[in-house]
């Protein structure tokens, strides 16, 4: 496996920490939470559905939106053997966007997929009630890592 430049890794880091902060700010031990991140679906879901979204501003939207993306990273990378890359992008300052990638059928990066973490959970604020289990469930058809899509290349009918 090829070595993970730096800056992807202080952005796995990064990540990885927020996603802690957030099971120990909701009271998942932290041991449970190392254990299996999917500990944290059912107390994030419940601080979702509480939270005073018709109240929230920009910035609350911003670090809930960033908060769900650590998650959803968390699991796909724990559970499912995702990893954070780089895509190139143009059209933002940096020129490149961080997108989580799994690797293909028998870990083969020929044919691994990607998805853009940041517009799963997007997709999400656009329902009307955020859904963590949904957006695990979408996130993973995406990335091919759940049992139905474990094949290469071909898209499973929705």
């Amino acid at each position: 496996m090829p070595a993970v430049p730096p800056d992807v890794q202080e952005w796995h880091d990064g990540n990885h920490k927020n996603a802690c902060g957030i099971a120990d700010m909701l009271g998942v031990p932290a041991e449970a939470y190392a254990a299996d991140p999917t500990t944290l679906v059912l107390p994030l879901q419940d601080y979702v559905h509480s939270a005073p979204l018709d109240e929230f501003e920009q910035a609350d939207w911003i670090t809930l939106h960033c908060d769900l993306v650590a998650y959803l990273a968390d699991v796909m990378i724990r559970c499912h053997g995702a990893a954070w890359r780089t895509a190139d992008a143009p059209d933002t300052p940096r020129g490149y966007r961080y997108v989580l990638e799994a690797p293909g059928r028998h870990g083969s990066t020929h044919s691994a997929h990607r998805i853009d973490p940041f517009a799963v959970v997007a997709a999400e604020f656009r329902e009307p009630s955020v859904n963590i289990v949904g957006m695990l469930s979408t996130a993973a058809h995406e990335l091919h890592v759940c049992p139905a899509c474990a094949h290469d290349g071909q898209e499973t009918p929705r």
